[in-house]
């Protein structure tokens, strides 16, 4: 099909068709092979990584799907494990879950999946578990993303907002504006551009060298936040 359809979502013989010739095709890894309603992580792997999960989710509801700098499907990972990562984490494990507007064409899933996966794949996380839904035409714009990751954080690591006081030092991963530039600019050079939940894919690179090294630093305070938070 070139499109898609609601029986794409209705867990019928569609949707496995879809769920098999997609989804487990570009996130392919053990989890997901299981094909299991949950994914059954190994404790003994965290807990090797660290003392604390970290774990957060983000909903993803942008237009247009794709702007300057990347896509809803980078940015569905990039969003997510830049949340876990700033709690000092390392991103490990992200769930998926899509819900589709009836007649969204197929190669703009494809396209969307398949960066999803080569984000994935470049930060070293797994895509373990998801879920699709299909919805009439009109009940959605397109394309929505729901992802929620976890991370193991490190038993000498503890970043927070309680951390931080007067007189402490603020250091920038990167020039400042460039997100709001890109939000303003975006209804001039990409169409409707909507909403204010848009990103600068840029800005949330899959989690950020400045969260890495600051893990192998003795400060006694740390508070990281991504450059753009706030947004979808």
């Amino acid at each position: 099909m070139k499109s898609v359809q609601l029986a794409h979502g209705s867990g019928g013989q569609a949707m496995q068709q879809l769920i098999a010739s997609l989804f487990m095709q570009a996130f392919a890894n053990p989890w997901l092979a299981e094909q299991e309603d949950q994914a059954r992580l190994d404790l003994a792997q965290l807990t090797a990584q660290g003392d604390r999960l970290a774990f957060s989710t983000d909903s993803y509801v942008i237009d247009p799907l794709f702007f300057p700098g990347g896509d809803i499907g980078k940015l569905a990972v990039c969003g997510t494990a830049n949340d876990v990562a700033v709690s000092g984490a390392l991103p490990r494990y992200l769930s998926c879950g899509f819900i589709l507007e009836e007649g969204l064409e197929m190669a703009t899933l494809e396209r969307v999946v398949s960066s999803m996966a080569r984000t994935a794949q470049a930060a070293e996380i797994a895509i373990v578990t998801g879920d699709t839904k299909v919805v009439p035409r009109g009940a959605a714009d397109k394309l929505f993303i729901n992802t929620a990751g976890i991370g193991a954080i490190p038993a000498d690591i503890r970043w927070g907002a309680q951390q931080i006081a007067p007189g402490d030092v603020l250091l920038v991963s990167g020039t400042l504006g460039d997100h709001g530039a890109t939000i303003l600019n975006l209804p001039r050079t990409a169409g409707s551009g909507r909403r204010a939940g848009q990103r600068l894919c840029g800005a949330d690179a899959a989690y950020s060298d400045a969260a890495r090294c600051s893990r192998h630093q003795s400060a006694t305070r740390c508070d990281p936040r991504r450059s753009e938070r706030g947004g979808s």
